[in-house]
């Protein structure tokens, strides 16, 4: 059965797809291909977007901006079996395009409260609301790559040669990002007793690595 054939039948079955015959599927615009997309990999970019960027309420934009990206560029990867690294670096680019937009919101005094709603829904403990609101605030002083970086590392638990892919960089440098961030991060956690226990088991599993 040629890859593409195996979509044509059923969506229900996931499982019995390969990344490589669901990639083959896309490029000859089998019906269910874009399904199978979503359903498969659509977890993981949320995931993605809301541990990078915090609880926010246009993260669904963002989900569906990242997968009209890939239906887009999916002609251009040149191993399908390498289907999830390719997702992932395609949300690493859309994340870092939305954080910079943020910034510049921000410098330009336009940049609301995005946290404010949502945190209430993700952490109805107020003190666990304030550690997360506090957490997301040292992270938005971080510049995007090193942000992305300690994102994908730290919260997403991606290992260090996937955070290099993902940000388009050597290994060295994803390591040097990670260095800065981890400092900056650790600065502001030691003036902020809350965040303490919030970072403590991330960080120093990493430390024992």
């Amino acid at each position: 059965m040629e890859p593409a054939e195996a979509l044509t039948r059923s969506t229900g079955d996931l499982d019995q797809v390969s990344d490589e015959a669901l990639v083959h599927a896309l490029l000859a615009k089998q019906t269910h291909a874009a399904r199978v997309l979503w359903q498969r990999f659509s977890p993981m970019v949320r995931r993605i977007v809301r541990r990078t960027l915090g609880p926010v309420s246009d993260a669904e934009d963002l989900v569906q901006d990242v997968f009209m990206q890939l239906f887009a560029k999916v002609h251009t990867l040149r191993d399908p079996r390498a289907l999830k690294a390719f997702i992932i670096s395609v949300t690493t680019l859309t994340l870092r395009r939305e954080l910079r937009r943020r910034k510049l919101r921000s410098w330009l005094g336009l940049r609301p409260d995005p946290l404010a709603g949502d945190l209430r829904v993700v952490h109805p403990d107020p003190i666990g609301r304030a550690a997360l609101e506090r957490f997301y605030a040292v992270l938005d002083r971080l510049d995007v790559r090193d942000r992305t970086a300690f994102a994908l590392r730290y919260i997403e638990g991606l290992p260090m040669n996937d955070v290099a892919a993902a940000l388009g960089v050597s290994l060295a440098t994803a390591k040097r990002c990670l260095v800065h961030a981890q400092q900056r991060v650790l600065l502001h956690v030691e003036r902020d007793p809350l965040l303490a226990d919030y970072l403590a088991l991330a960080l120093g599993e990493e430390q024992r690595d």
